[in-house]
């Protein structure tokens, strides 16, 4: 497949030069039932053409751009058709036979338009080039019938670009009507069906051959391609025209053999004649392959012989010692009496399968290194599993098959939610054993949605890394759709938006790397304005803000990563860094970091974000990118070199902020016991969720049924260890993609039903969610300090005054007092004064002037950590305390004075 890009001036010019009647038309145009997709050329002219140089160009969904191309060779005869039919496998045979070319080219919806050109000159064209619409005019629509062009049309509509009315040149048949593919025009029809000869009724009990004859011991049928005819008991019927168009045969009982390697059922593809479950048929009919399934195929007859019988299921149990071993009940009714595990929902919406496995299954690479443990695991998933498929060849189903109770926005079927029996008959198509069940399975929602978790107790930031499934705003005005890998309307992008928005105010992180945003760079419409613009419309409580790199893009690729926070927790602090060097230069998106600052810990650590070289289109891939077989699919070592220049990236601090708390969040496609992983963990920054978890276990995609981190988030070491709970919170993987925003593939009522405003299925990666205990900024704890005592301090306090009374206060400095705080004081010289912690004098005894005027003390103090301050003196003044008596009686003086003497004499002697 290639694409050109074609203006529709070009296309215009290109009209103008075409000859005045092209020989070769756009004959008919099938689009019919899931891929039964076809286009007829015709040669309108008396001799033959050579095709070499015509292009064959579909333009899916509006574009001007060609998306895929088919280049014609060899030589179409004059009056003859050319008949182009798609690839896929699942086309019916009555289409697929009448293909002169099968091409990829071929693969369109009723509102894609087609171009056959001839070197640059448009030819005819089917459709408005750079338009996306059901055409419909005049009873004829381009959507689900069969068109073919009007026998008076002879040249082509060269003009791609103009307004199309099909009812012009084209006349409108049934859906999946293939008639009239093969030949065009009056004179170009098929010969007459012959009377049929008259059918003689098949003999009840008659000569047979045995159902388990047909199957054989291996997968080919024995008697491939040989008339025969069997009987047996008709387990399930699938002969709606929306079904398998036959119905399953189980041999008689009389007619079971003993080899437990043959099968004793088989599938009879034949819906004229009406049977019923139970009914004893017997039928005549060719034993066919189809698609490595054995059948019964061009039956002439089926005569029904008896009814209301019981077919037995036979019962199997998982997991098998070899896959191949289930062939040995290809065709027969079976039953699985054990629980097992929804592992697969994809195919559920859109074509009524759901993958069903003894276990939750692991991608090898998630849980063993890649090699040979890593395909050791794989080979022991493939005998685990079985697929569940609902009878129907209909794509789309309205109501889906599953759960029961039907599938809705609501009433979802997750990965992980268990059934405890299945009871159908065994199929295979598409590589895959299957069981269509003749039972309603009832499922169990052992695996419930859950609420964003709450914040850890113990942490006080929140980080989180959200891939948003190309996030397109279209111009961020209400126009600019479809866009290249989004939404392809404004409707849808409403809806997508609404989804996103749900989930990033439910994880209520304070920094969240996103993936998979639109490149249109930090302008008011740019996407990421516009994501942020409808986070603040929707949460009150929080501002949330962008990380503004001031590019017009961060790289050349359509999508990028991005940097959001809540400027109410935290704020930038630094320079917003990228880097365009290799290896981000191609494959790996380039890398941008942010350094920020927690607003209430004043924590300060660096957030970035990644986008590796995802493990698709490997093609083109070669070398050690090449897929080695070993798990880690194809681009590994680039994605290594990404992670190890990630990683020294970082480790340079290229925001500027020397801070060694580094988390680097985002998809690394890539498994989490993958060599990019390990590469990140051998540079220092370890996979946060399972250094918590303690095993590789959790998964953030799931892929083919198989569970796995593709979304990781790395830390440094001193970051890891502030880390207090990482998670997971699986809200899209889990989840059928049915429910998720686009409008495609639904009916009207499952555009409503199959869809909620809710974060479940908003994108197809669960959300990496990490929960931080910050460290508030520490100062520096100075040199330890003395304290000081002012110099001989001197106060005042009078004679008798009561003990514990203050004296007053010393004054004294303590350089390092929040740290080492004075505690107390060394007091020495008199016993009748004392000093408290505070450095309060108190009287401690009996103070008299007439003996003791001033009482000198030695003084130092102490602080916590037993640092003494130098002695200072410090003076006590005793004042005079005596009382004016103005009655002079010195009789009664001096005869006190001589009853007081011992006392004062004693006062001397303690003293």
């Amino acid at each position: 497949m290639f694409k050109t890009k074609i203006t529709p001036l070009a296309l215009v010019i290109a009209s103008l030069s075409a000859p005045a009647s092209a020989n070769l038309i756009i004959s008919e145009y099938v689009e019919g039932g899931g891929y039964n997709k076809a286009i007829e050329i015709y040669n309108t002219s008396s001799t033959a053409i050579s095709l070499d140089g015509y292009t064959l160009n579909l333009y899916s969904n509006g574009s001007d751009t060609v998306s895929t191309s088919e280049e014609l060779s060899g030589s179409l005869a004059a009056d003859s058709t050319f008949v182009i039919v798609t690839t896929d496998t699942r086309a019916l045979d009555d289409l697929t036979t009448k293909a002169d070319l099968r091409s990829g080219a071929v693969n369109f919806n009723g509102d894609d338009a087609f171009t056959l050109t001839l070197g640059d000159t448009v030819i005819d064209s089917f459709g408005q080039v750079g338009v996306q619409e059901v055409w419909t005019a005049g009873g004829v629509t381009t959507k689900d019938k069969t068109l073919r062009r009007k026998a008076d049309v002879t040249s082509g509509r060269t003009d791609a670009t103009s307004a199309f009315d099909p009812s012009e040149q084209w006349q409108q048949f049934d859906k999946d009507d293939f008639s009239g593919l093969g030949f065009h025009g009056e004179n170009n029809q098929p010969d007459p069906e012959p009377e049929p000869e008259p059918l003689v009724p098949l003999e009840c009990g008659a000569a047979k051959t045995l159902i388990s004859a047909v199957q054989g011991e291996g997968g080919d049928s024995p008697l491939l391609n040989t008339e025969i005819e069997l009987e047996g008991v008709v387990t399930a019927d699938f002969q709606g025209s929306e079904q398998l168009s036959g119905f399953f045969i189980t041999s008689l009982d009389a007619d079971i053999d003993t080899n437990p390697l043959t099968s004793e059922g088989v599938f009879v593809y034949f819906a004229d004649t009406d049977v019923n479950v139970g009914d004893h048929v017997r039928v005549k009919g060719s034993v066919a392959e189809y698609f490595n399934a054995t059948q019964i195929g061009d039956v002439s007859q089926v005569e029904v012989c008896a009814t209301g019988l019981t077919p037995t299921a036979t019962s199997i149990t998982l997991p098998v010692n070899n896959v191949a071993d289930l062939e040995a009940y290809e065709g027969m009714l079976v039953s699985l009496e054990q629980p097992l595990v929804v592992s697969n929902n994809y195919g559920l919406g859109r074509y009524g399968e759901v993958g069903l496995a003894t276990e939750r299954l692991y991608q090898g690479t998630q849980i063993a290194l890649p090699g040979d443990a890593a395909n050791a695991v794989e080979a022991e998933n493939i005998k685990k599993q079985i697929l569940l498929d609902d009878g129907s060849t209909k794509q789309n189903l309205d109501p889906v098959s599953y759960p029961g109770t039907g599938l809705d926005a609501y009433n979802t079927l997750r990965l992980g939610d268990s059934v405890n029996a299945i009871t159908g008959v065994m199929g295979y198509s598409f590589d895959r054993y299957r069981i269509h069940p003749t039972v309603q399975p009832t499922f169990v929602a052992t695996n419930p949605r859950t609420d964003a978790p709450e914040l850890h107790a113990d942490a006080d930031l929140r980080i989180a890394s959200f891939n948003v499934l190309n996030y397109f705003n279209g111009d961020g005005q209400g126009a600019g759709f479809p866009t290249s890998r989004g939404a392809d309307s404004e409707a849808e992008f409403i809806r997508q938006q609404a989804k996103i928005v749900s989930a990033l105010i439910a994880i209520e992180a304070d920094v969240i790397g996103l993936m998979e945003i639109e490149n249109d760079g930090f302008s008011a419409n740019s996407a990421i304005a516009s994501l942020v613009n409808a986070l603040n419309d929707e949460d009150s409580n929080n501002e949330y803000a962008f990380v503004n790199f001031n590019v017009d893009k961060i790289g050349t690729d359509e999508i990028t990563t991005a940097l959001i926070y809540r400027a109410n927790k935290v704020a930038q602090v630094g320079t917003a860094a990228i880097t365009t060097q290799y290896p981000f230069d191609y494959s790996n998106r380039p890398p941008i970091a942010q350094s920020f600052k927690s607003l209430e810990s004043e924590e300060v650590f660096t957030v970035a974000v990644a986008h590796l070289k995802s493990k698709g289109s490997c093609g083109s891939a070669d070398g050690n990118n090449a897929d080695l077989g070993d798990g880690q699919a194809c681009w590994n070592e680039i994605r290594v070199a990404g992670a190890n220049a990630y990683a020294d990236w970082l480790d340079s601090k290229p925001t500027g902020v020397d801070d060694e708390d580094i988390i680097l969040v985002g998809d690394m496609n890539a498994y989490a016991m993958e060599d990019p992983i390990r590469a990140f963990a051998d540079k220092g920054f370890k996979n946060v969720v399972a250094e918590l978890d303690g095993n590789t276990l959790g998964y953030s995609y799931s892929f083919s049924g198989r569970m796995g981190s593709l979304d990781h988030a790395v830390a440094s070491p001193s970051l890891l260890a502030k880390v207090v709970a990482a998670t997971d919170w699986h809200i899209n993987a889990d989840e059928p993609i049915s429910l998720d925003y686009n409008v495609e593939f639904k009916s009207d009522s499952q555009v409503a039903s199959l869809y909620s405003e809710s974060a479940y299925r908003a994108s197809d990666h669960d959300p990496v969610i990490i929960d931080i205990q910050s460290t508030p900024a520490v100062e520096p704890t100075p040199e330890p300090q003395a304290p000081v005592l002012e110099p001989e301090q001197s106060f005042n306090i009078s004679e008798n005054s009561p003990i514990g009374t203050v004296i007053g206060q010393l004054s004294f400095s303590d350089a390092d007092a929040q740290y080492t705080p004075v505690i107390g004081f060394i007091v020495s010289g008199h016993d009748a004064v004392t000093i408290n912690e505070q450095g309060q004098l108190i009287v401690a005894g009996d103070l008299d002037y007439e003996f003791e005027r001033k009482i000198t003390l030695m003084v130092q103090a102490k602080d916590s950590a037993g640092n003494l301050s130098n002695a200072q003196l410090v003076y006590i003044n005793i004042a005079n305390d005596e009382t004016d008596d103005e009655d002079d009686d010195s009789g009664s003086l001096f005869w006190l004075t001589l009853l007081a003497l011992p006392l004062t004499l004693l006062r001397r002697k303690k003293a």
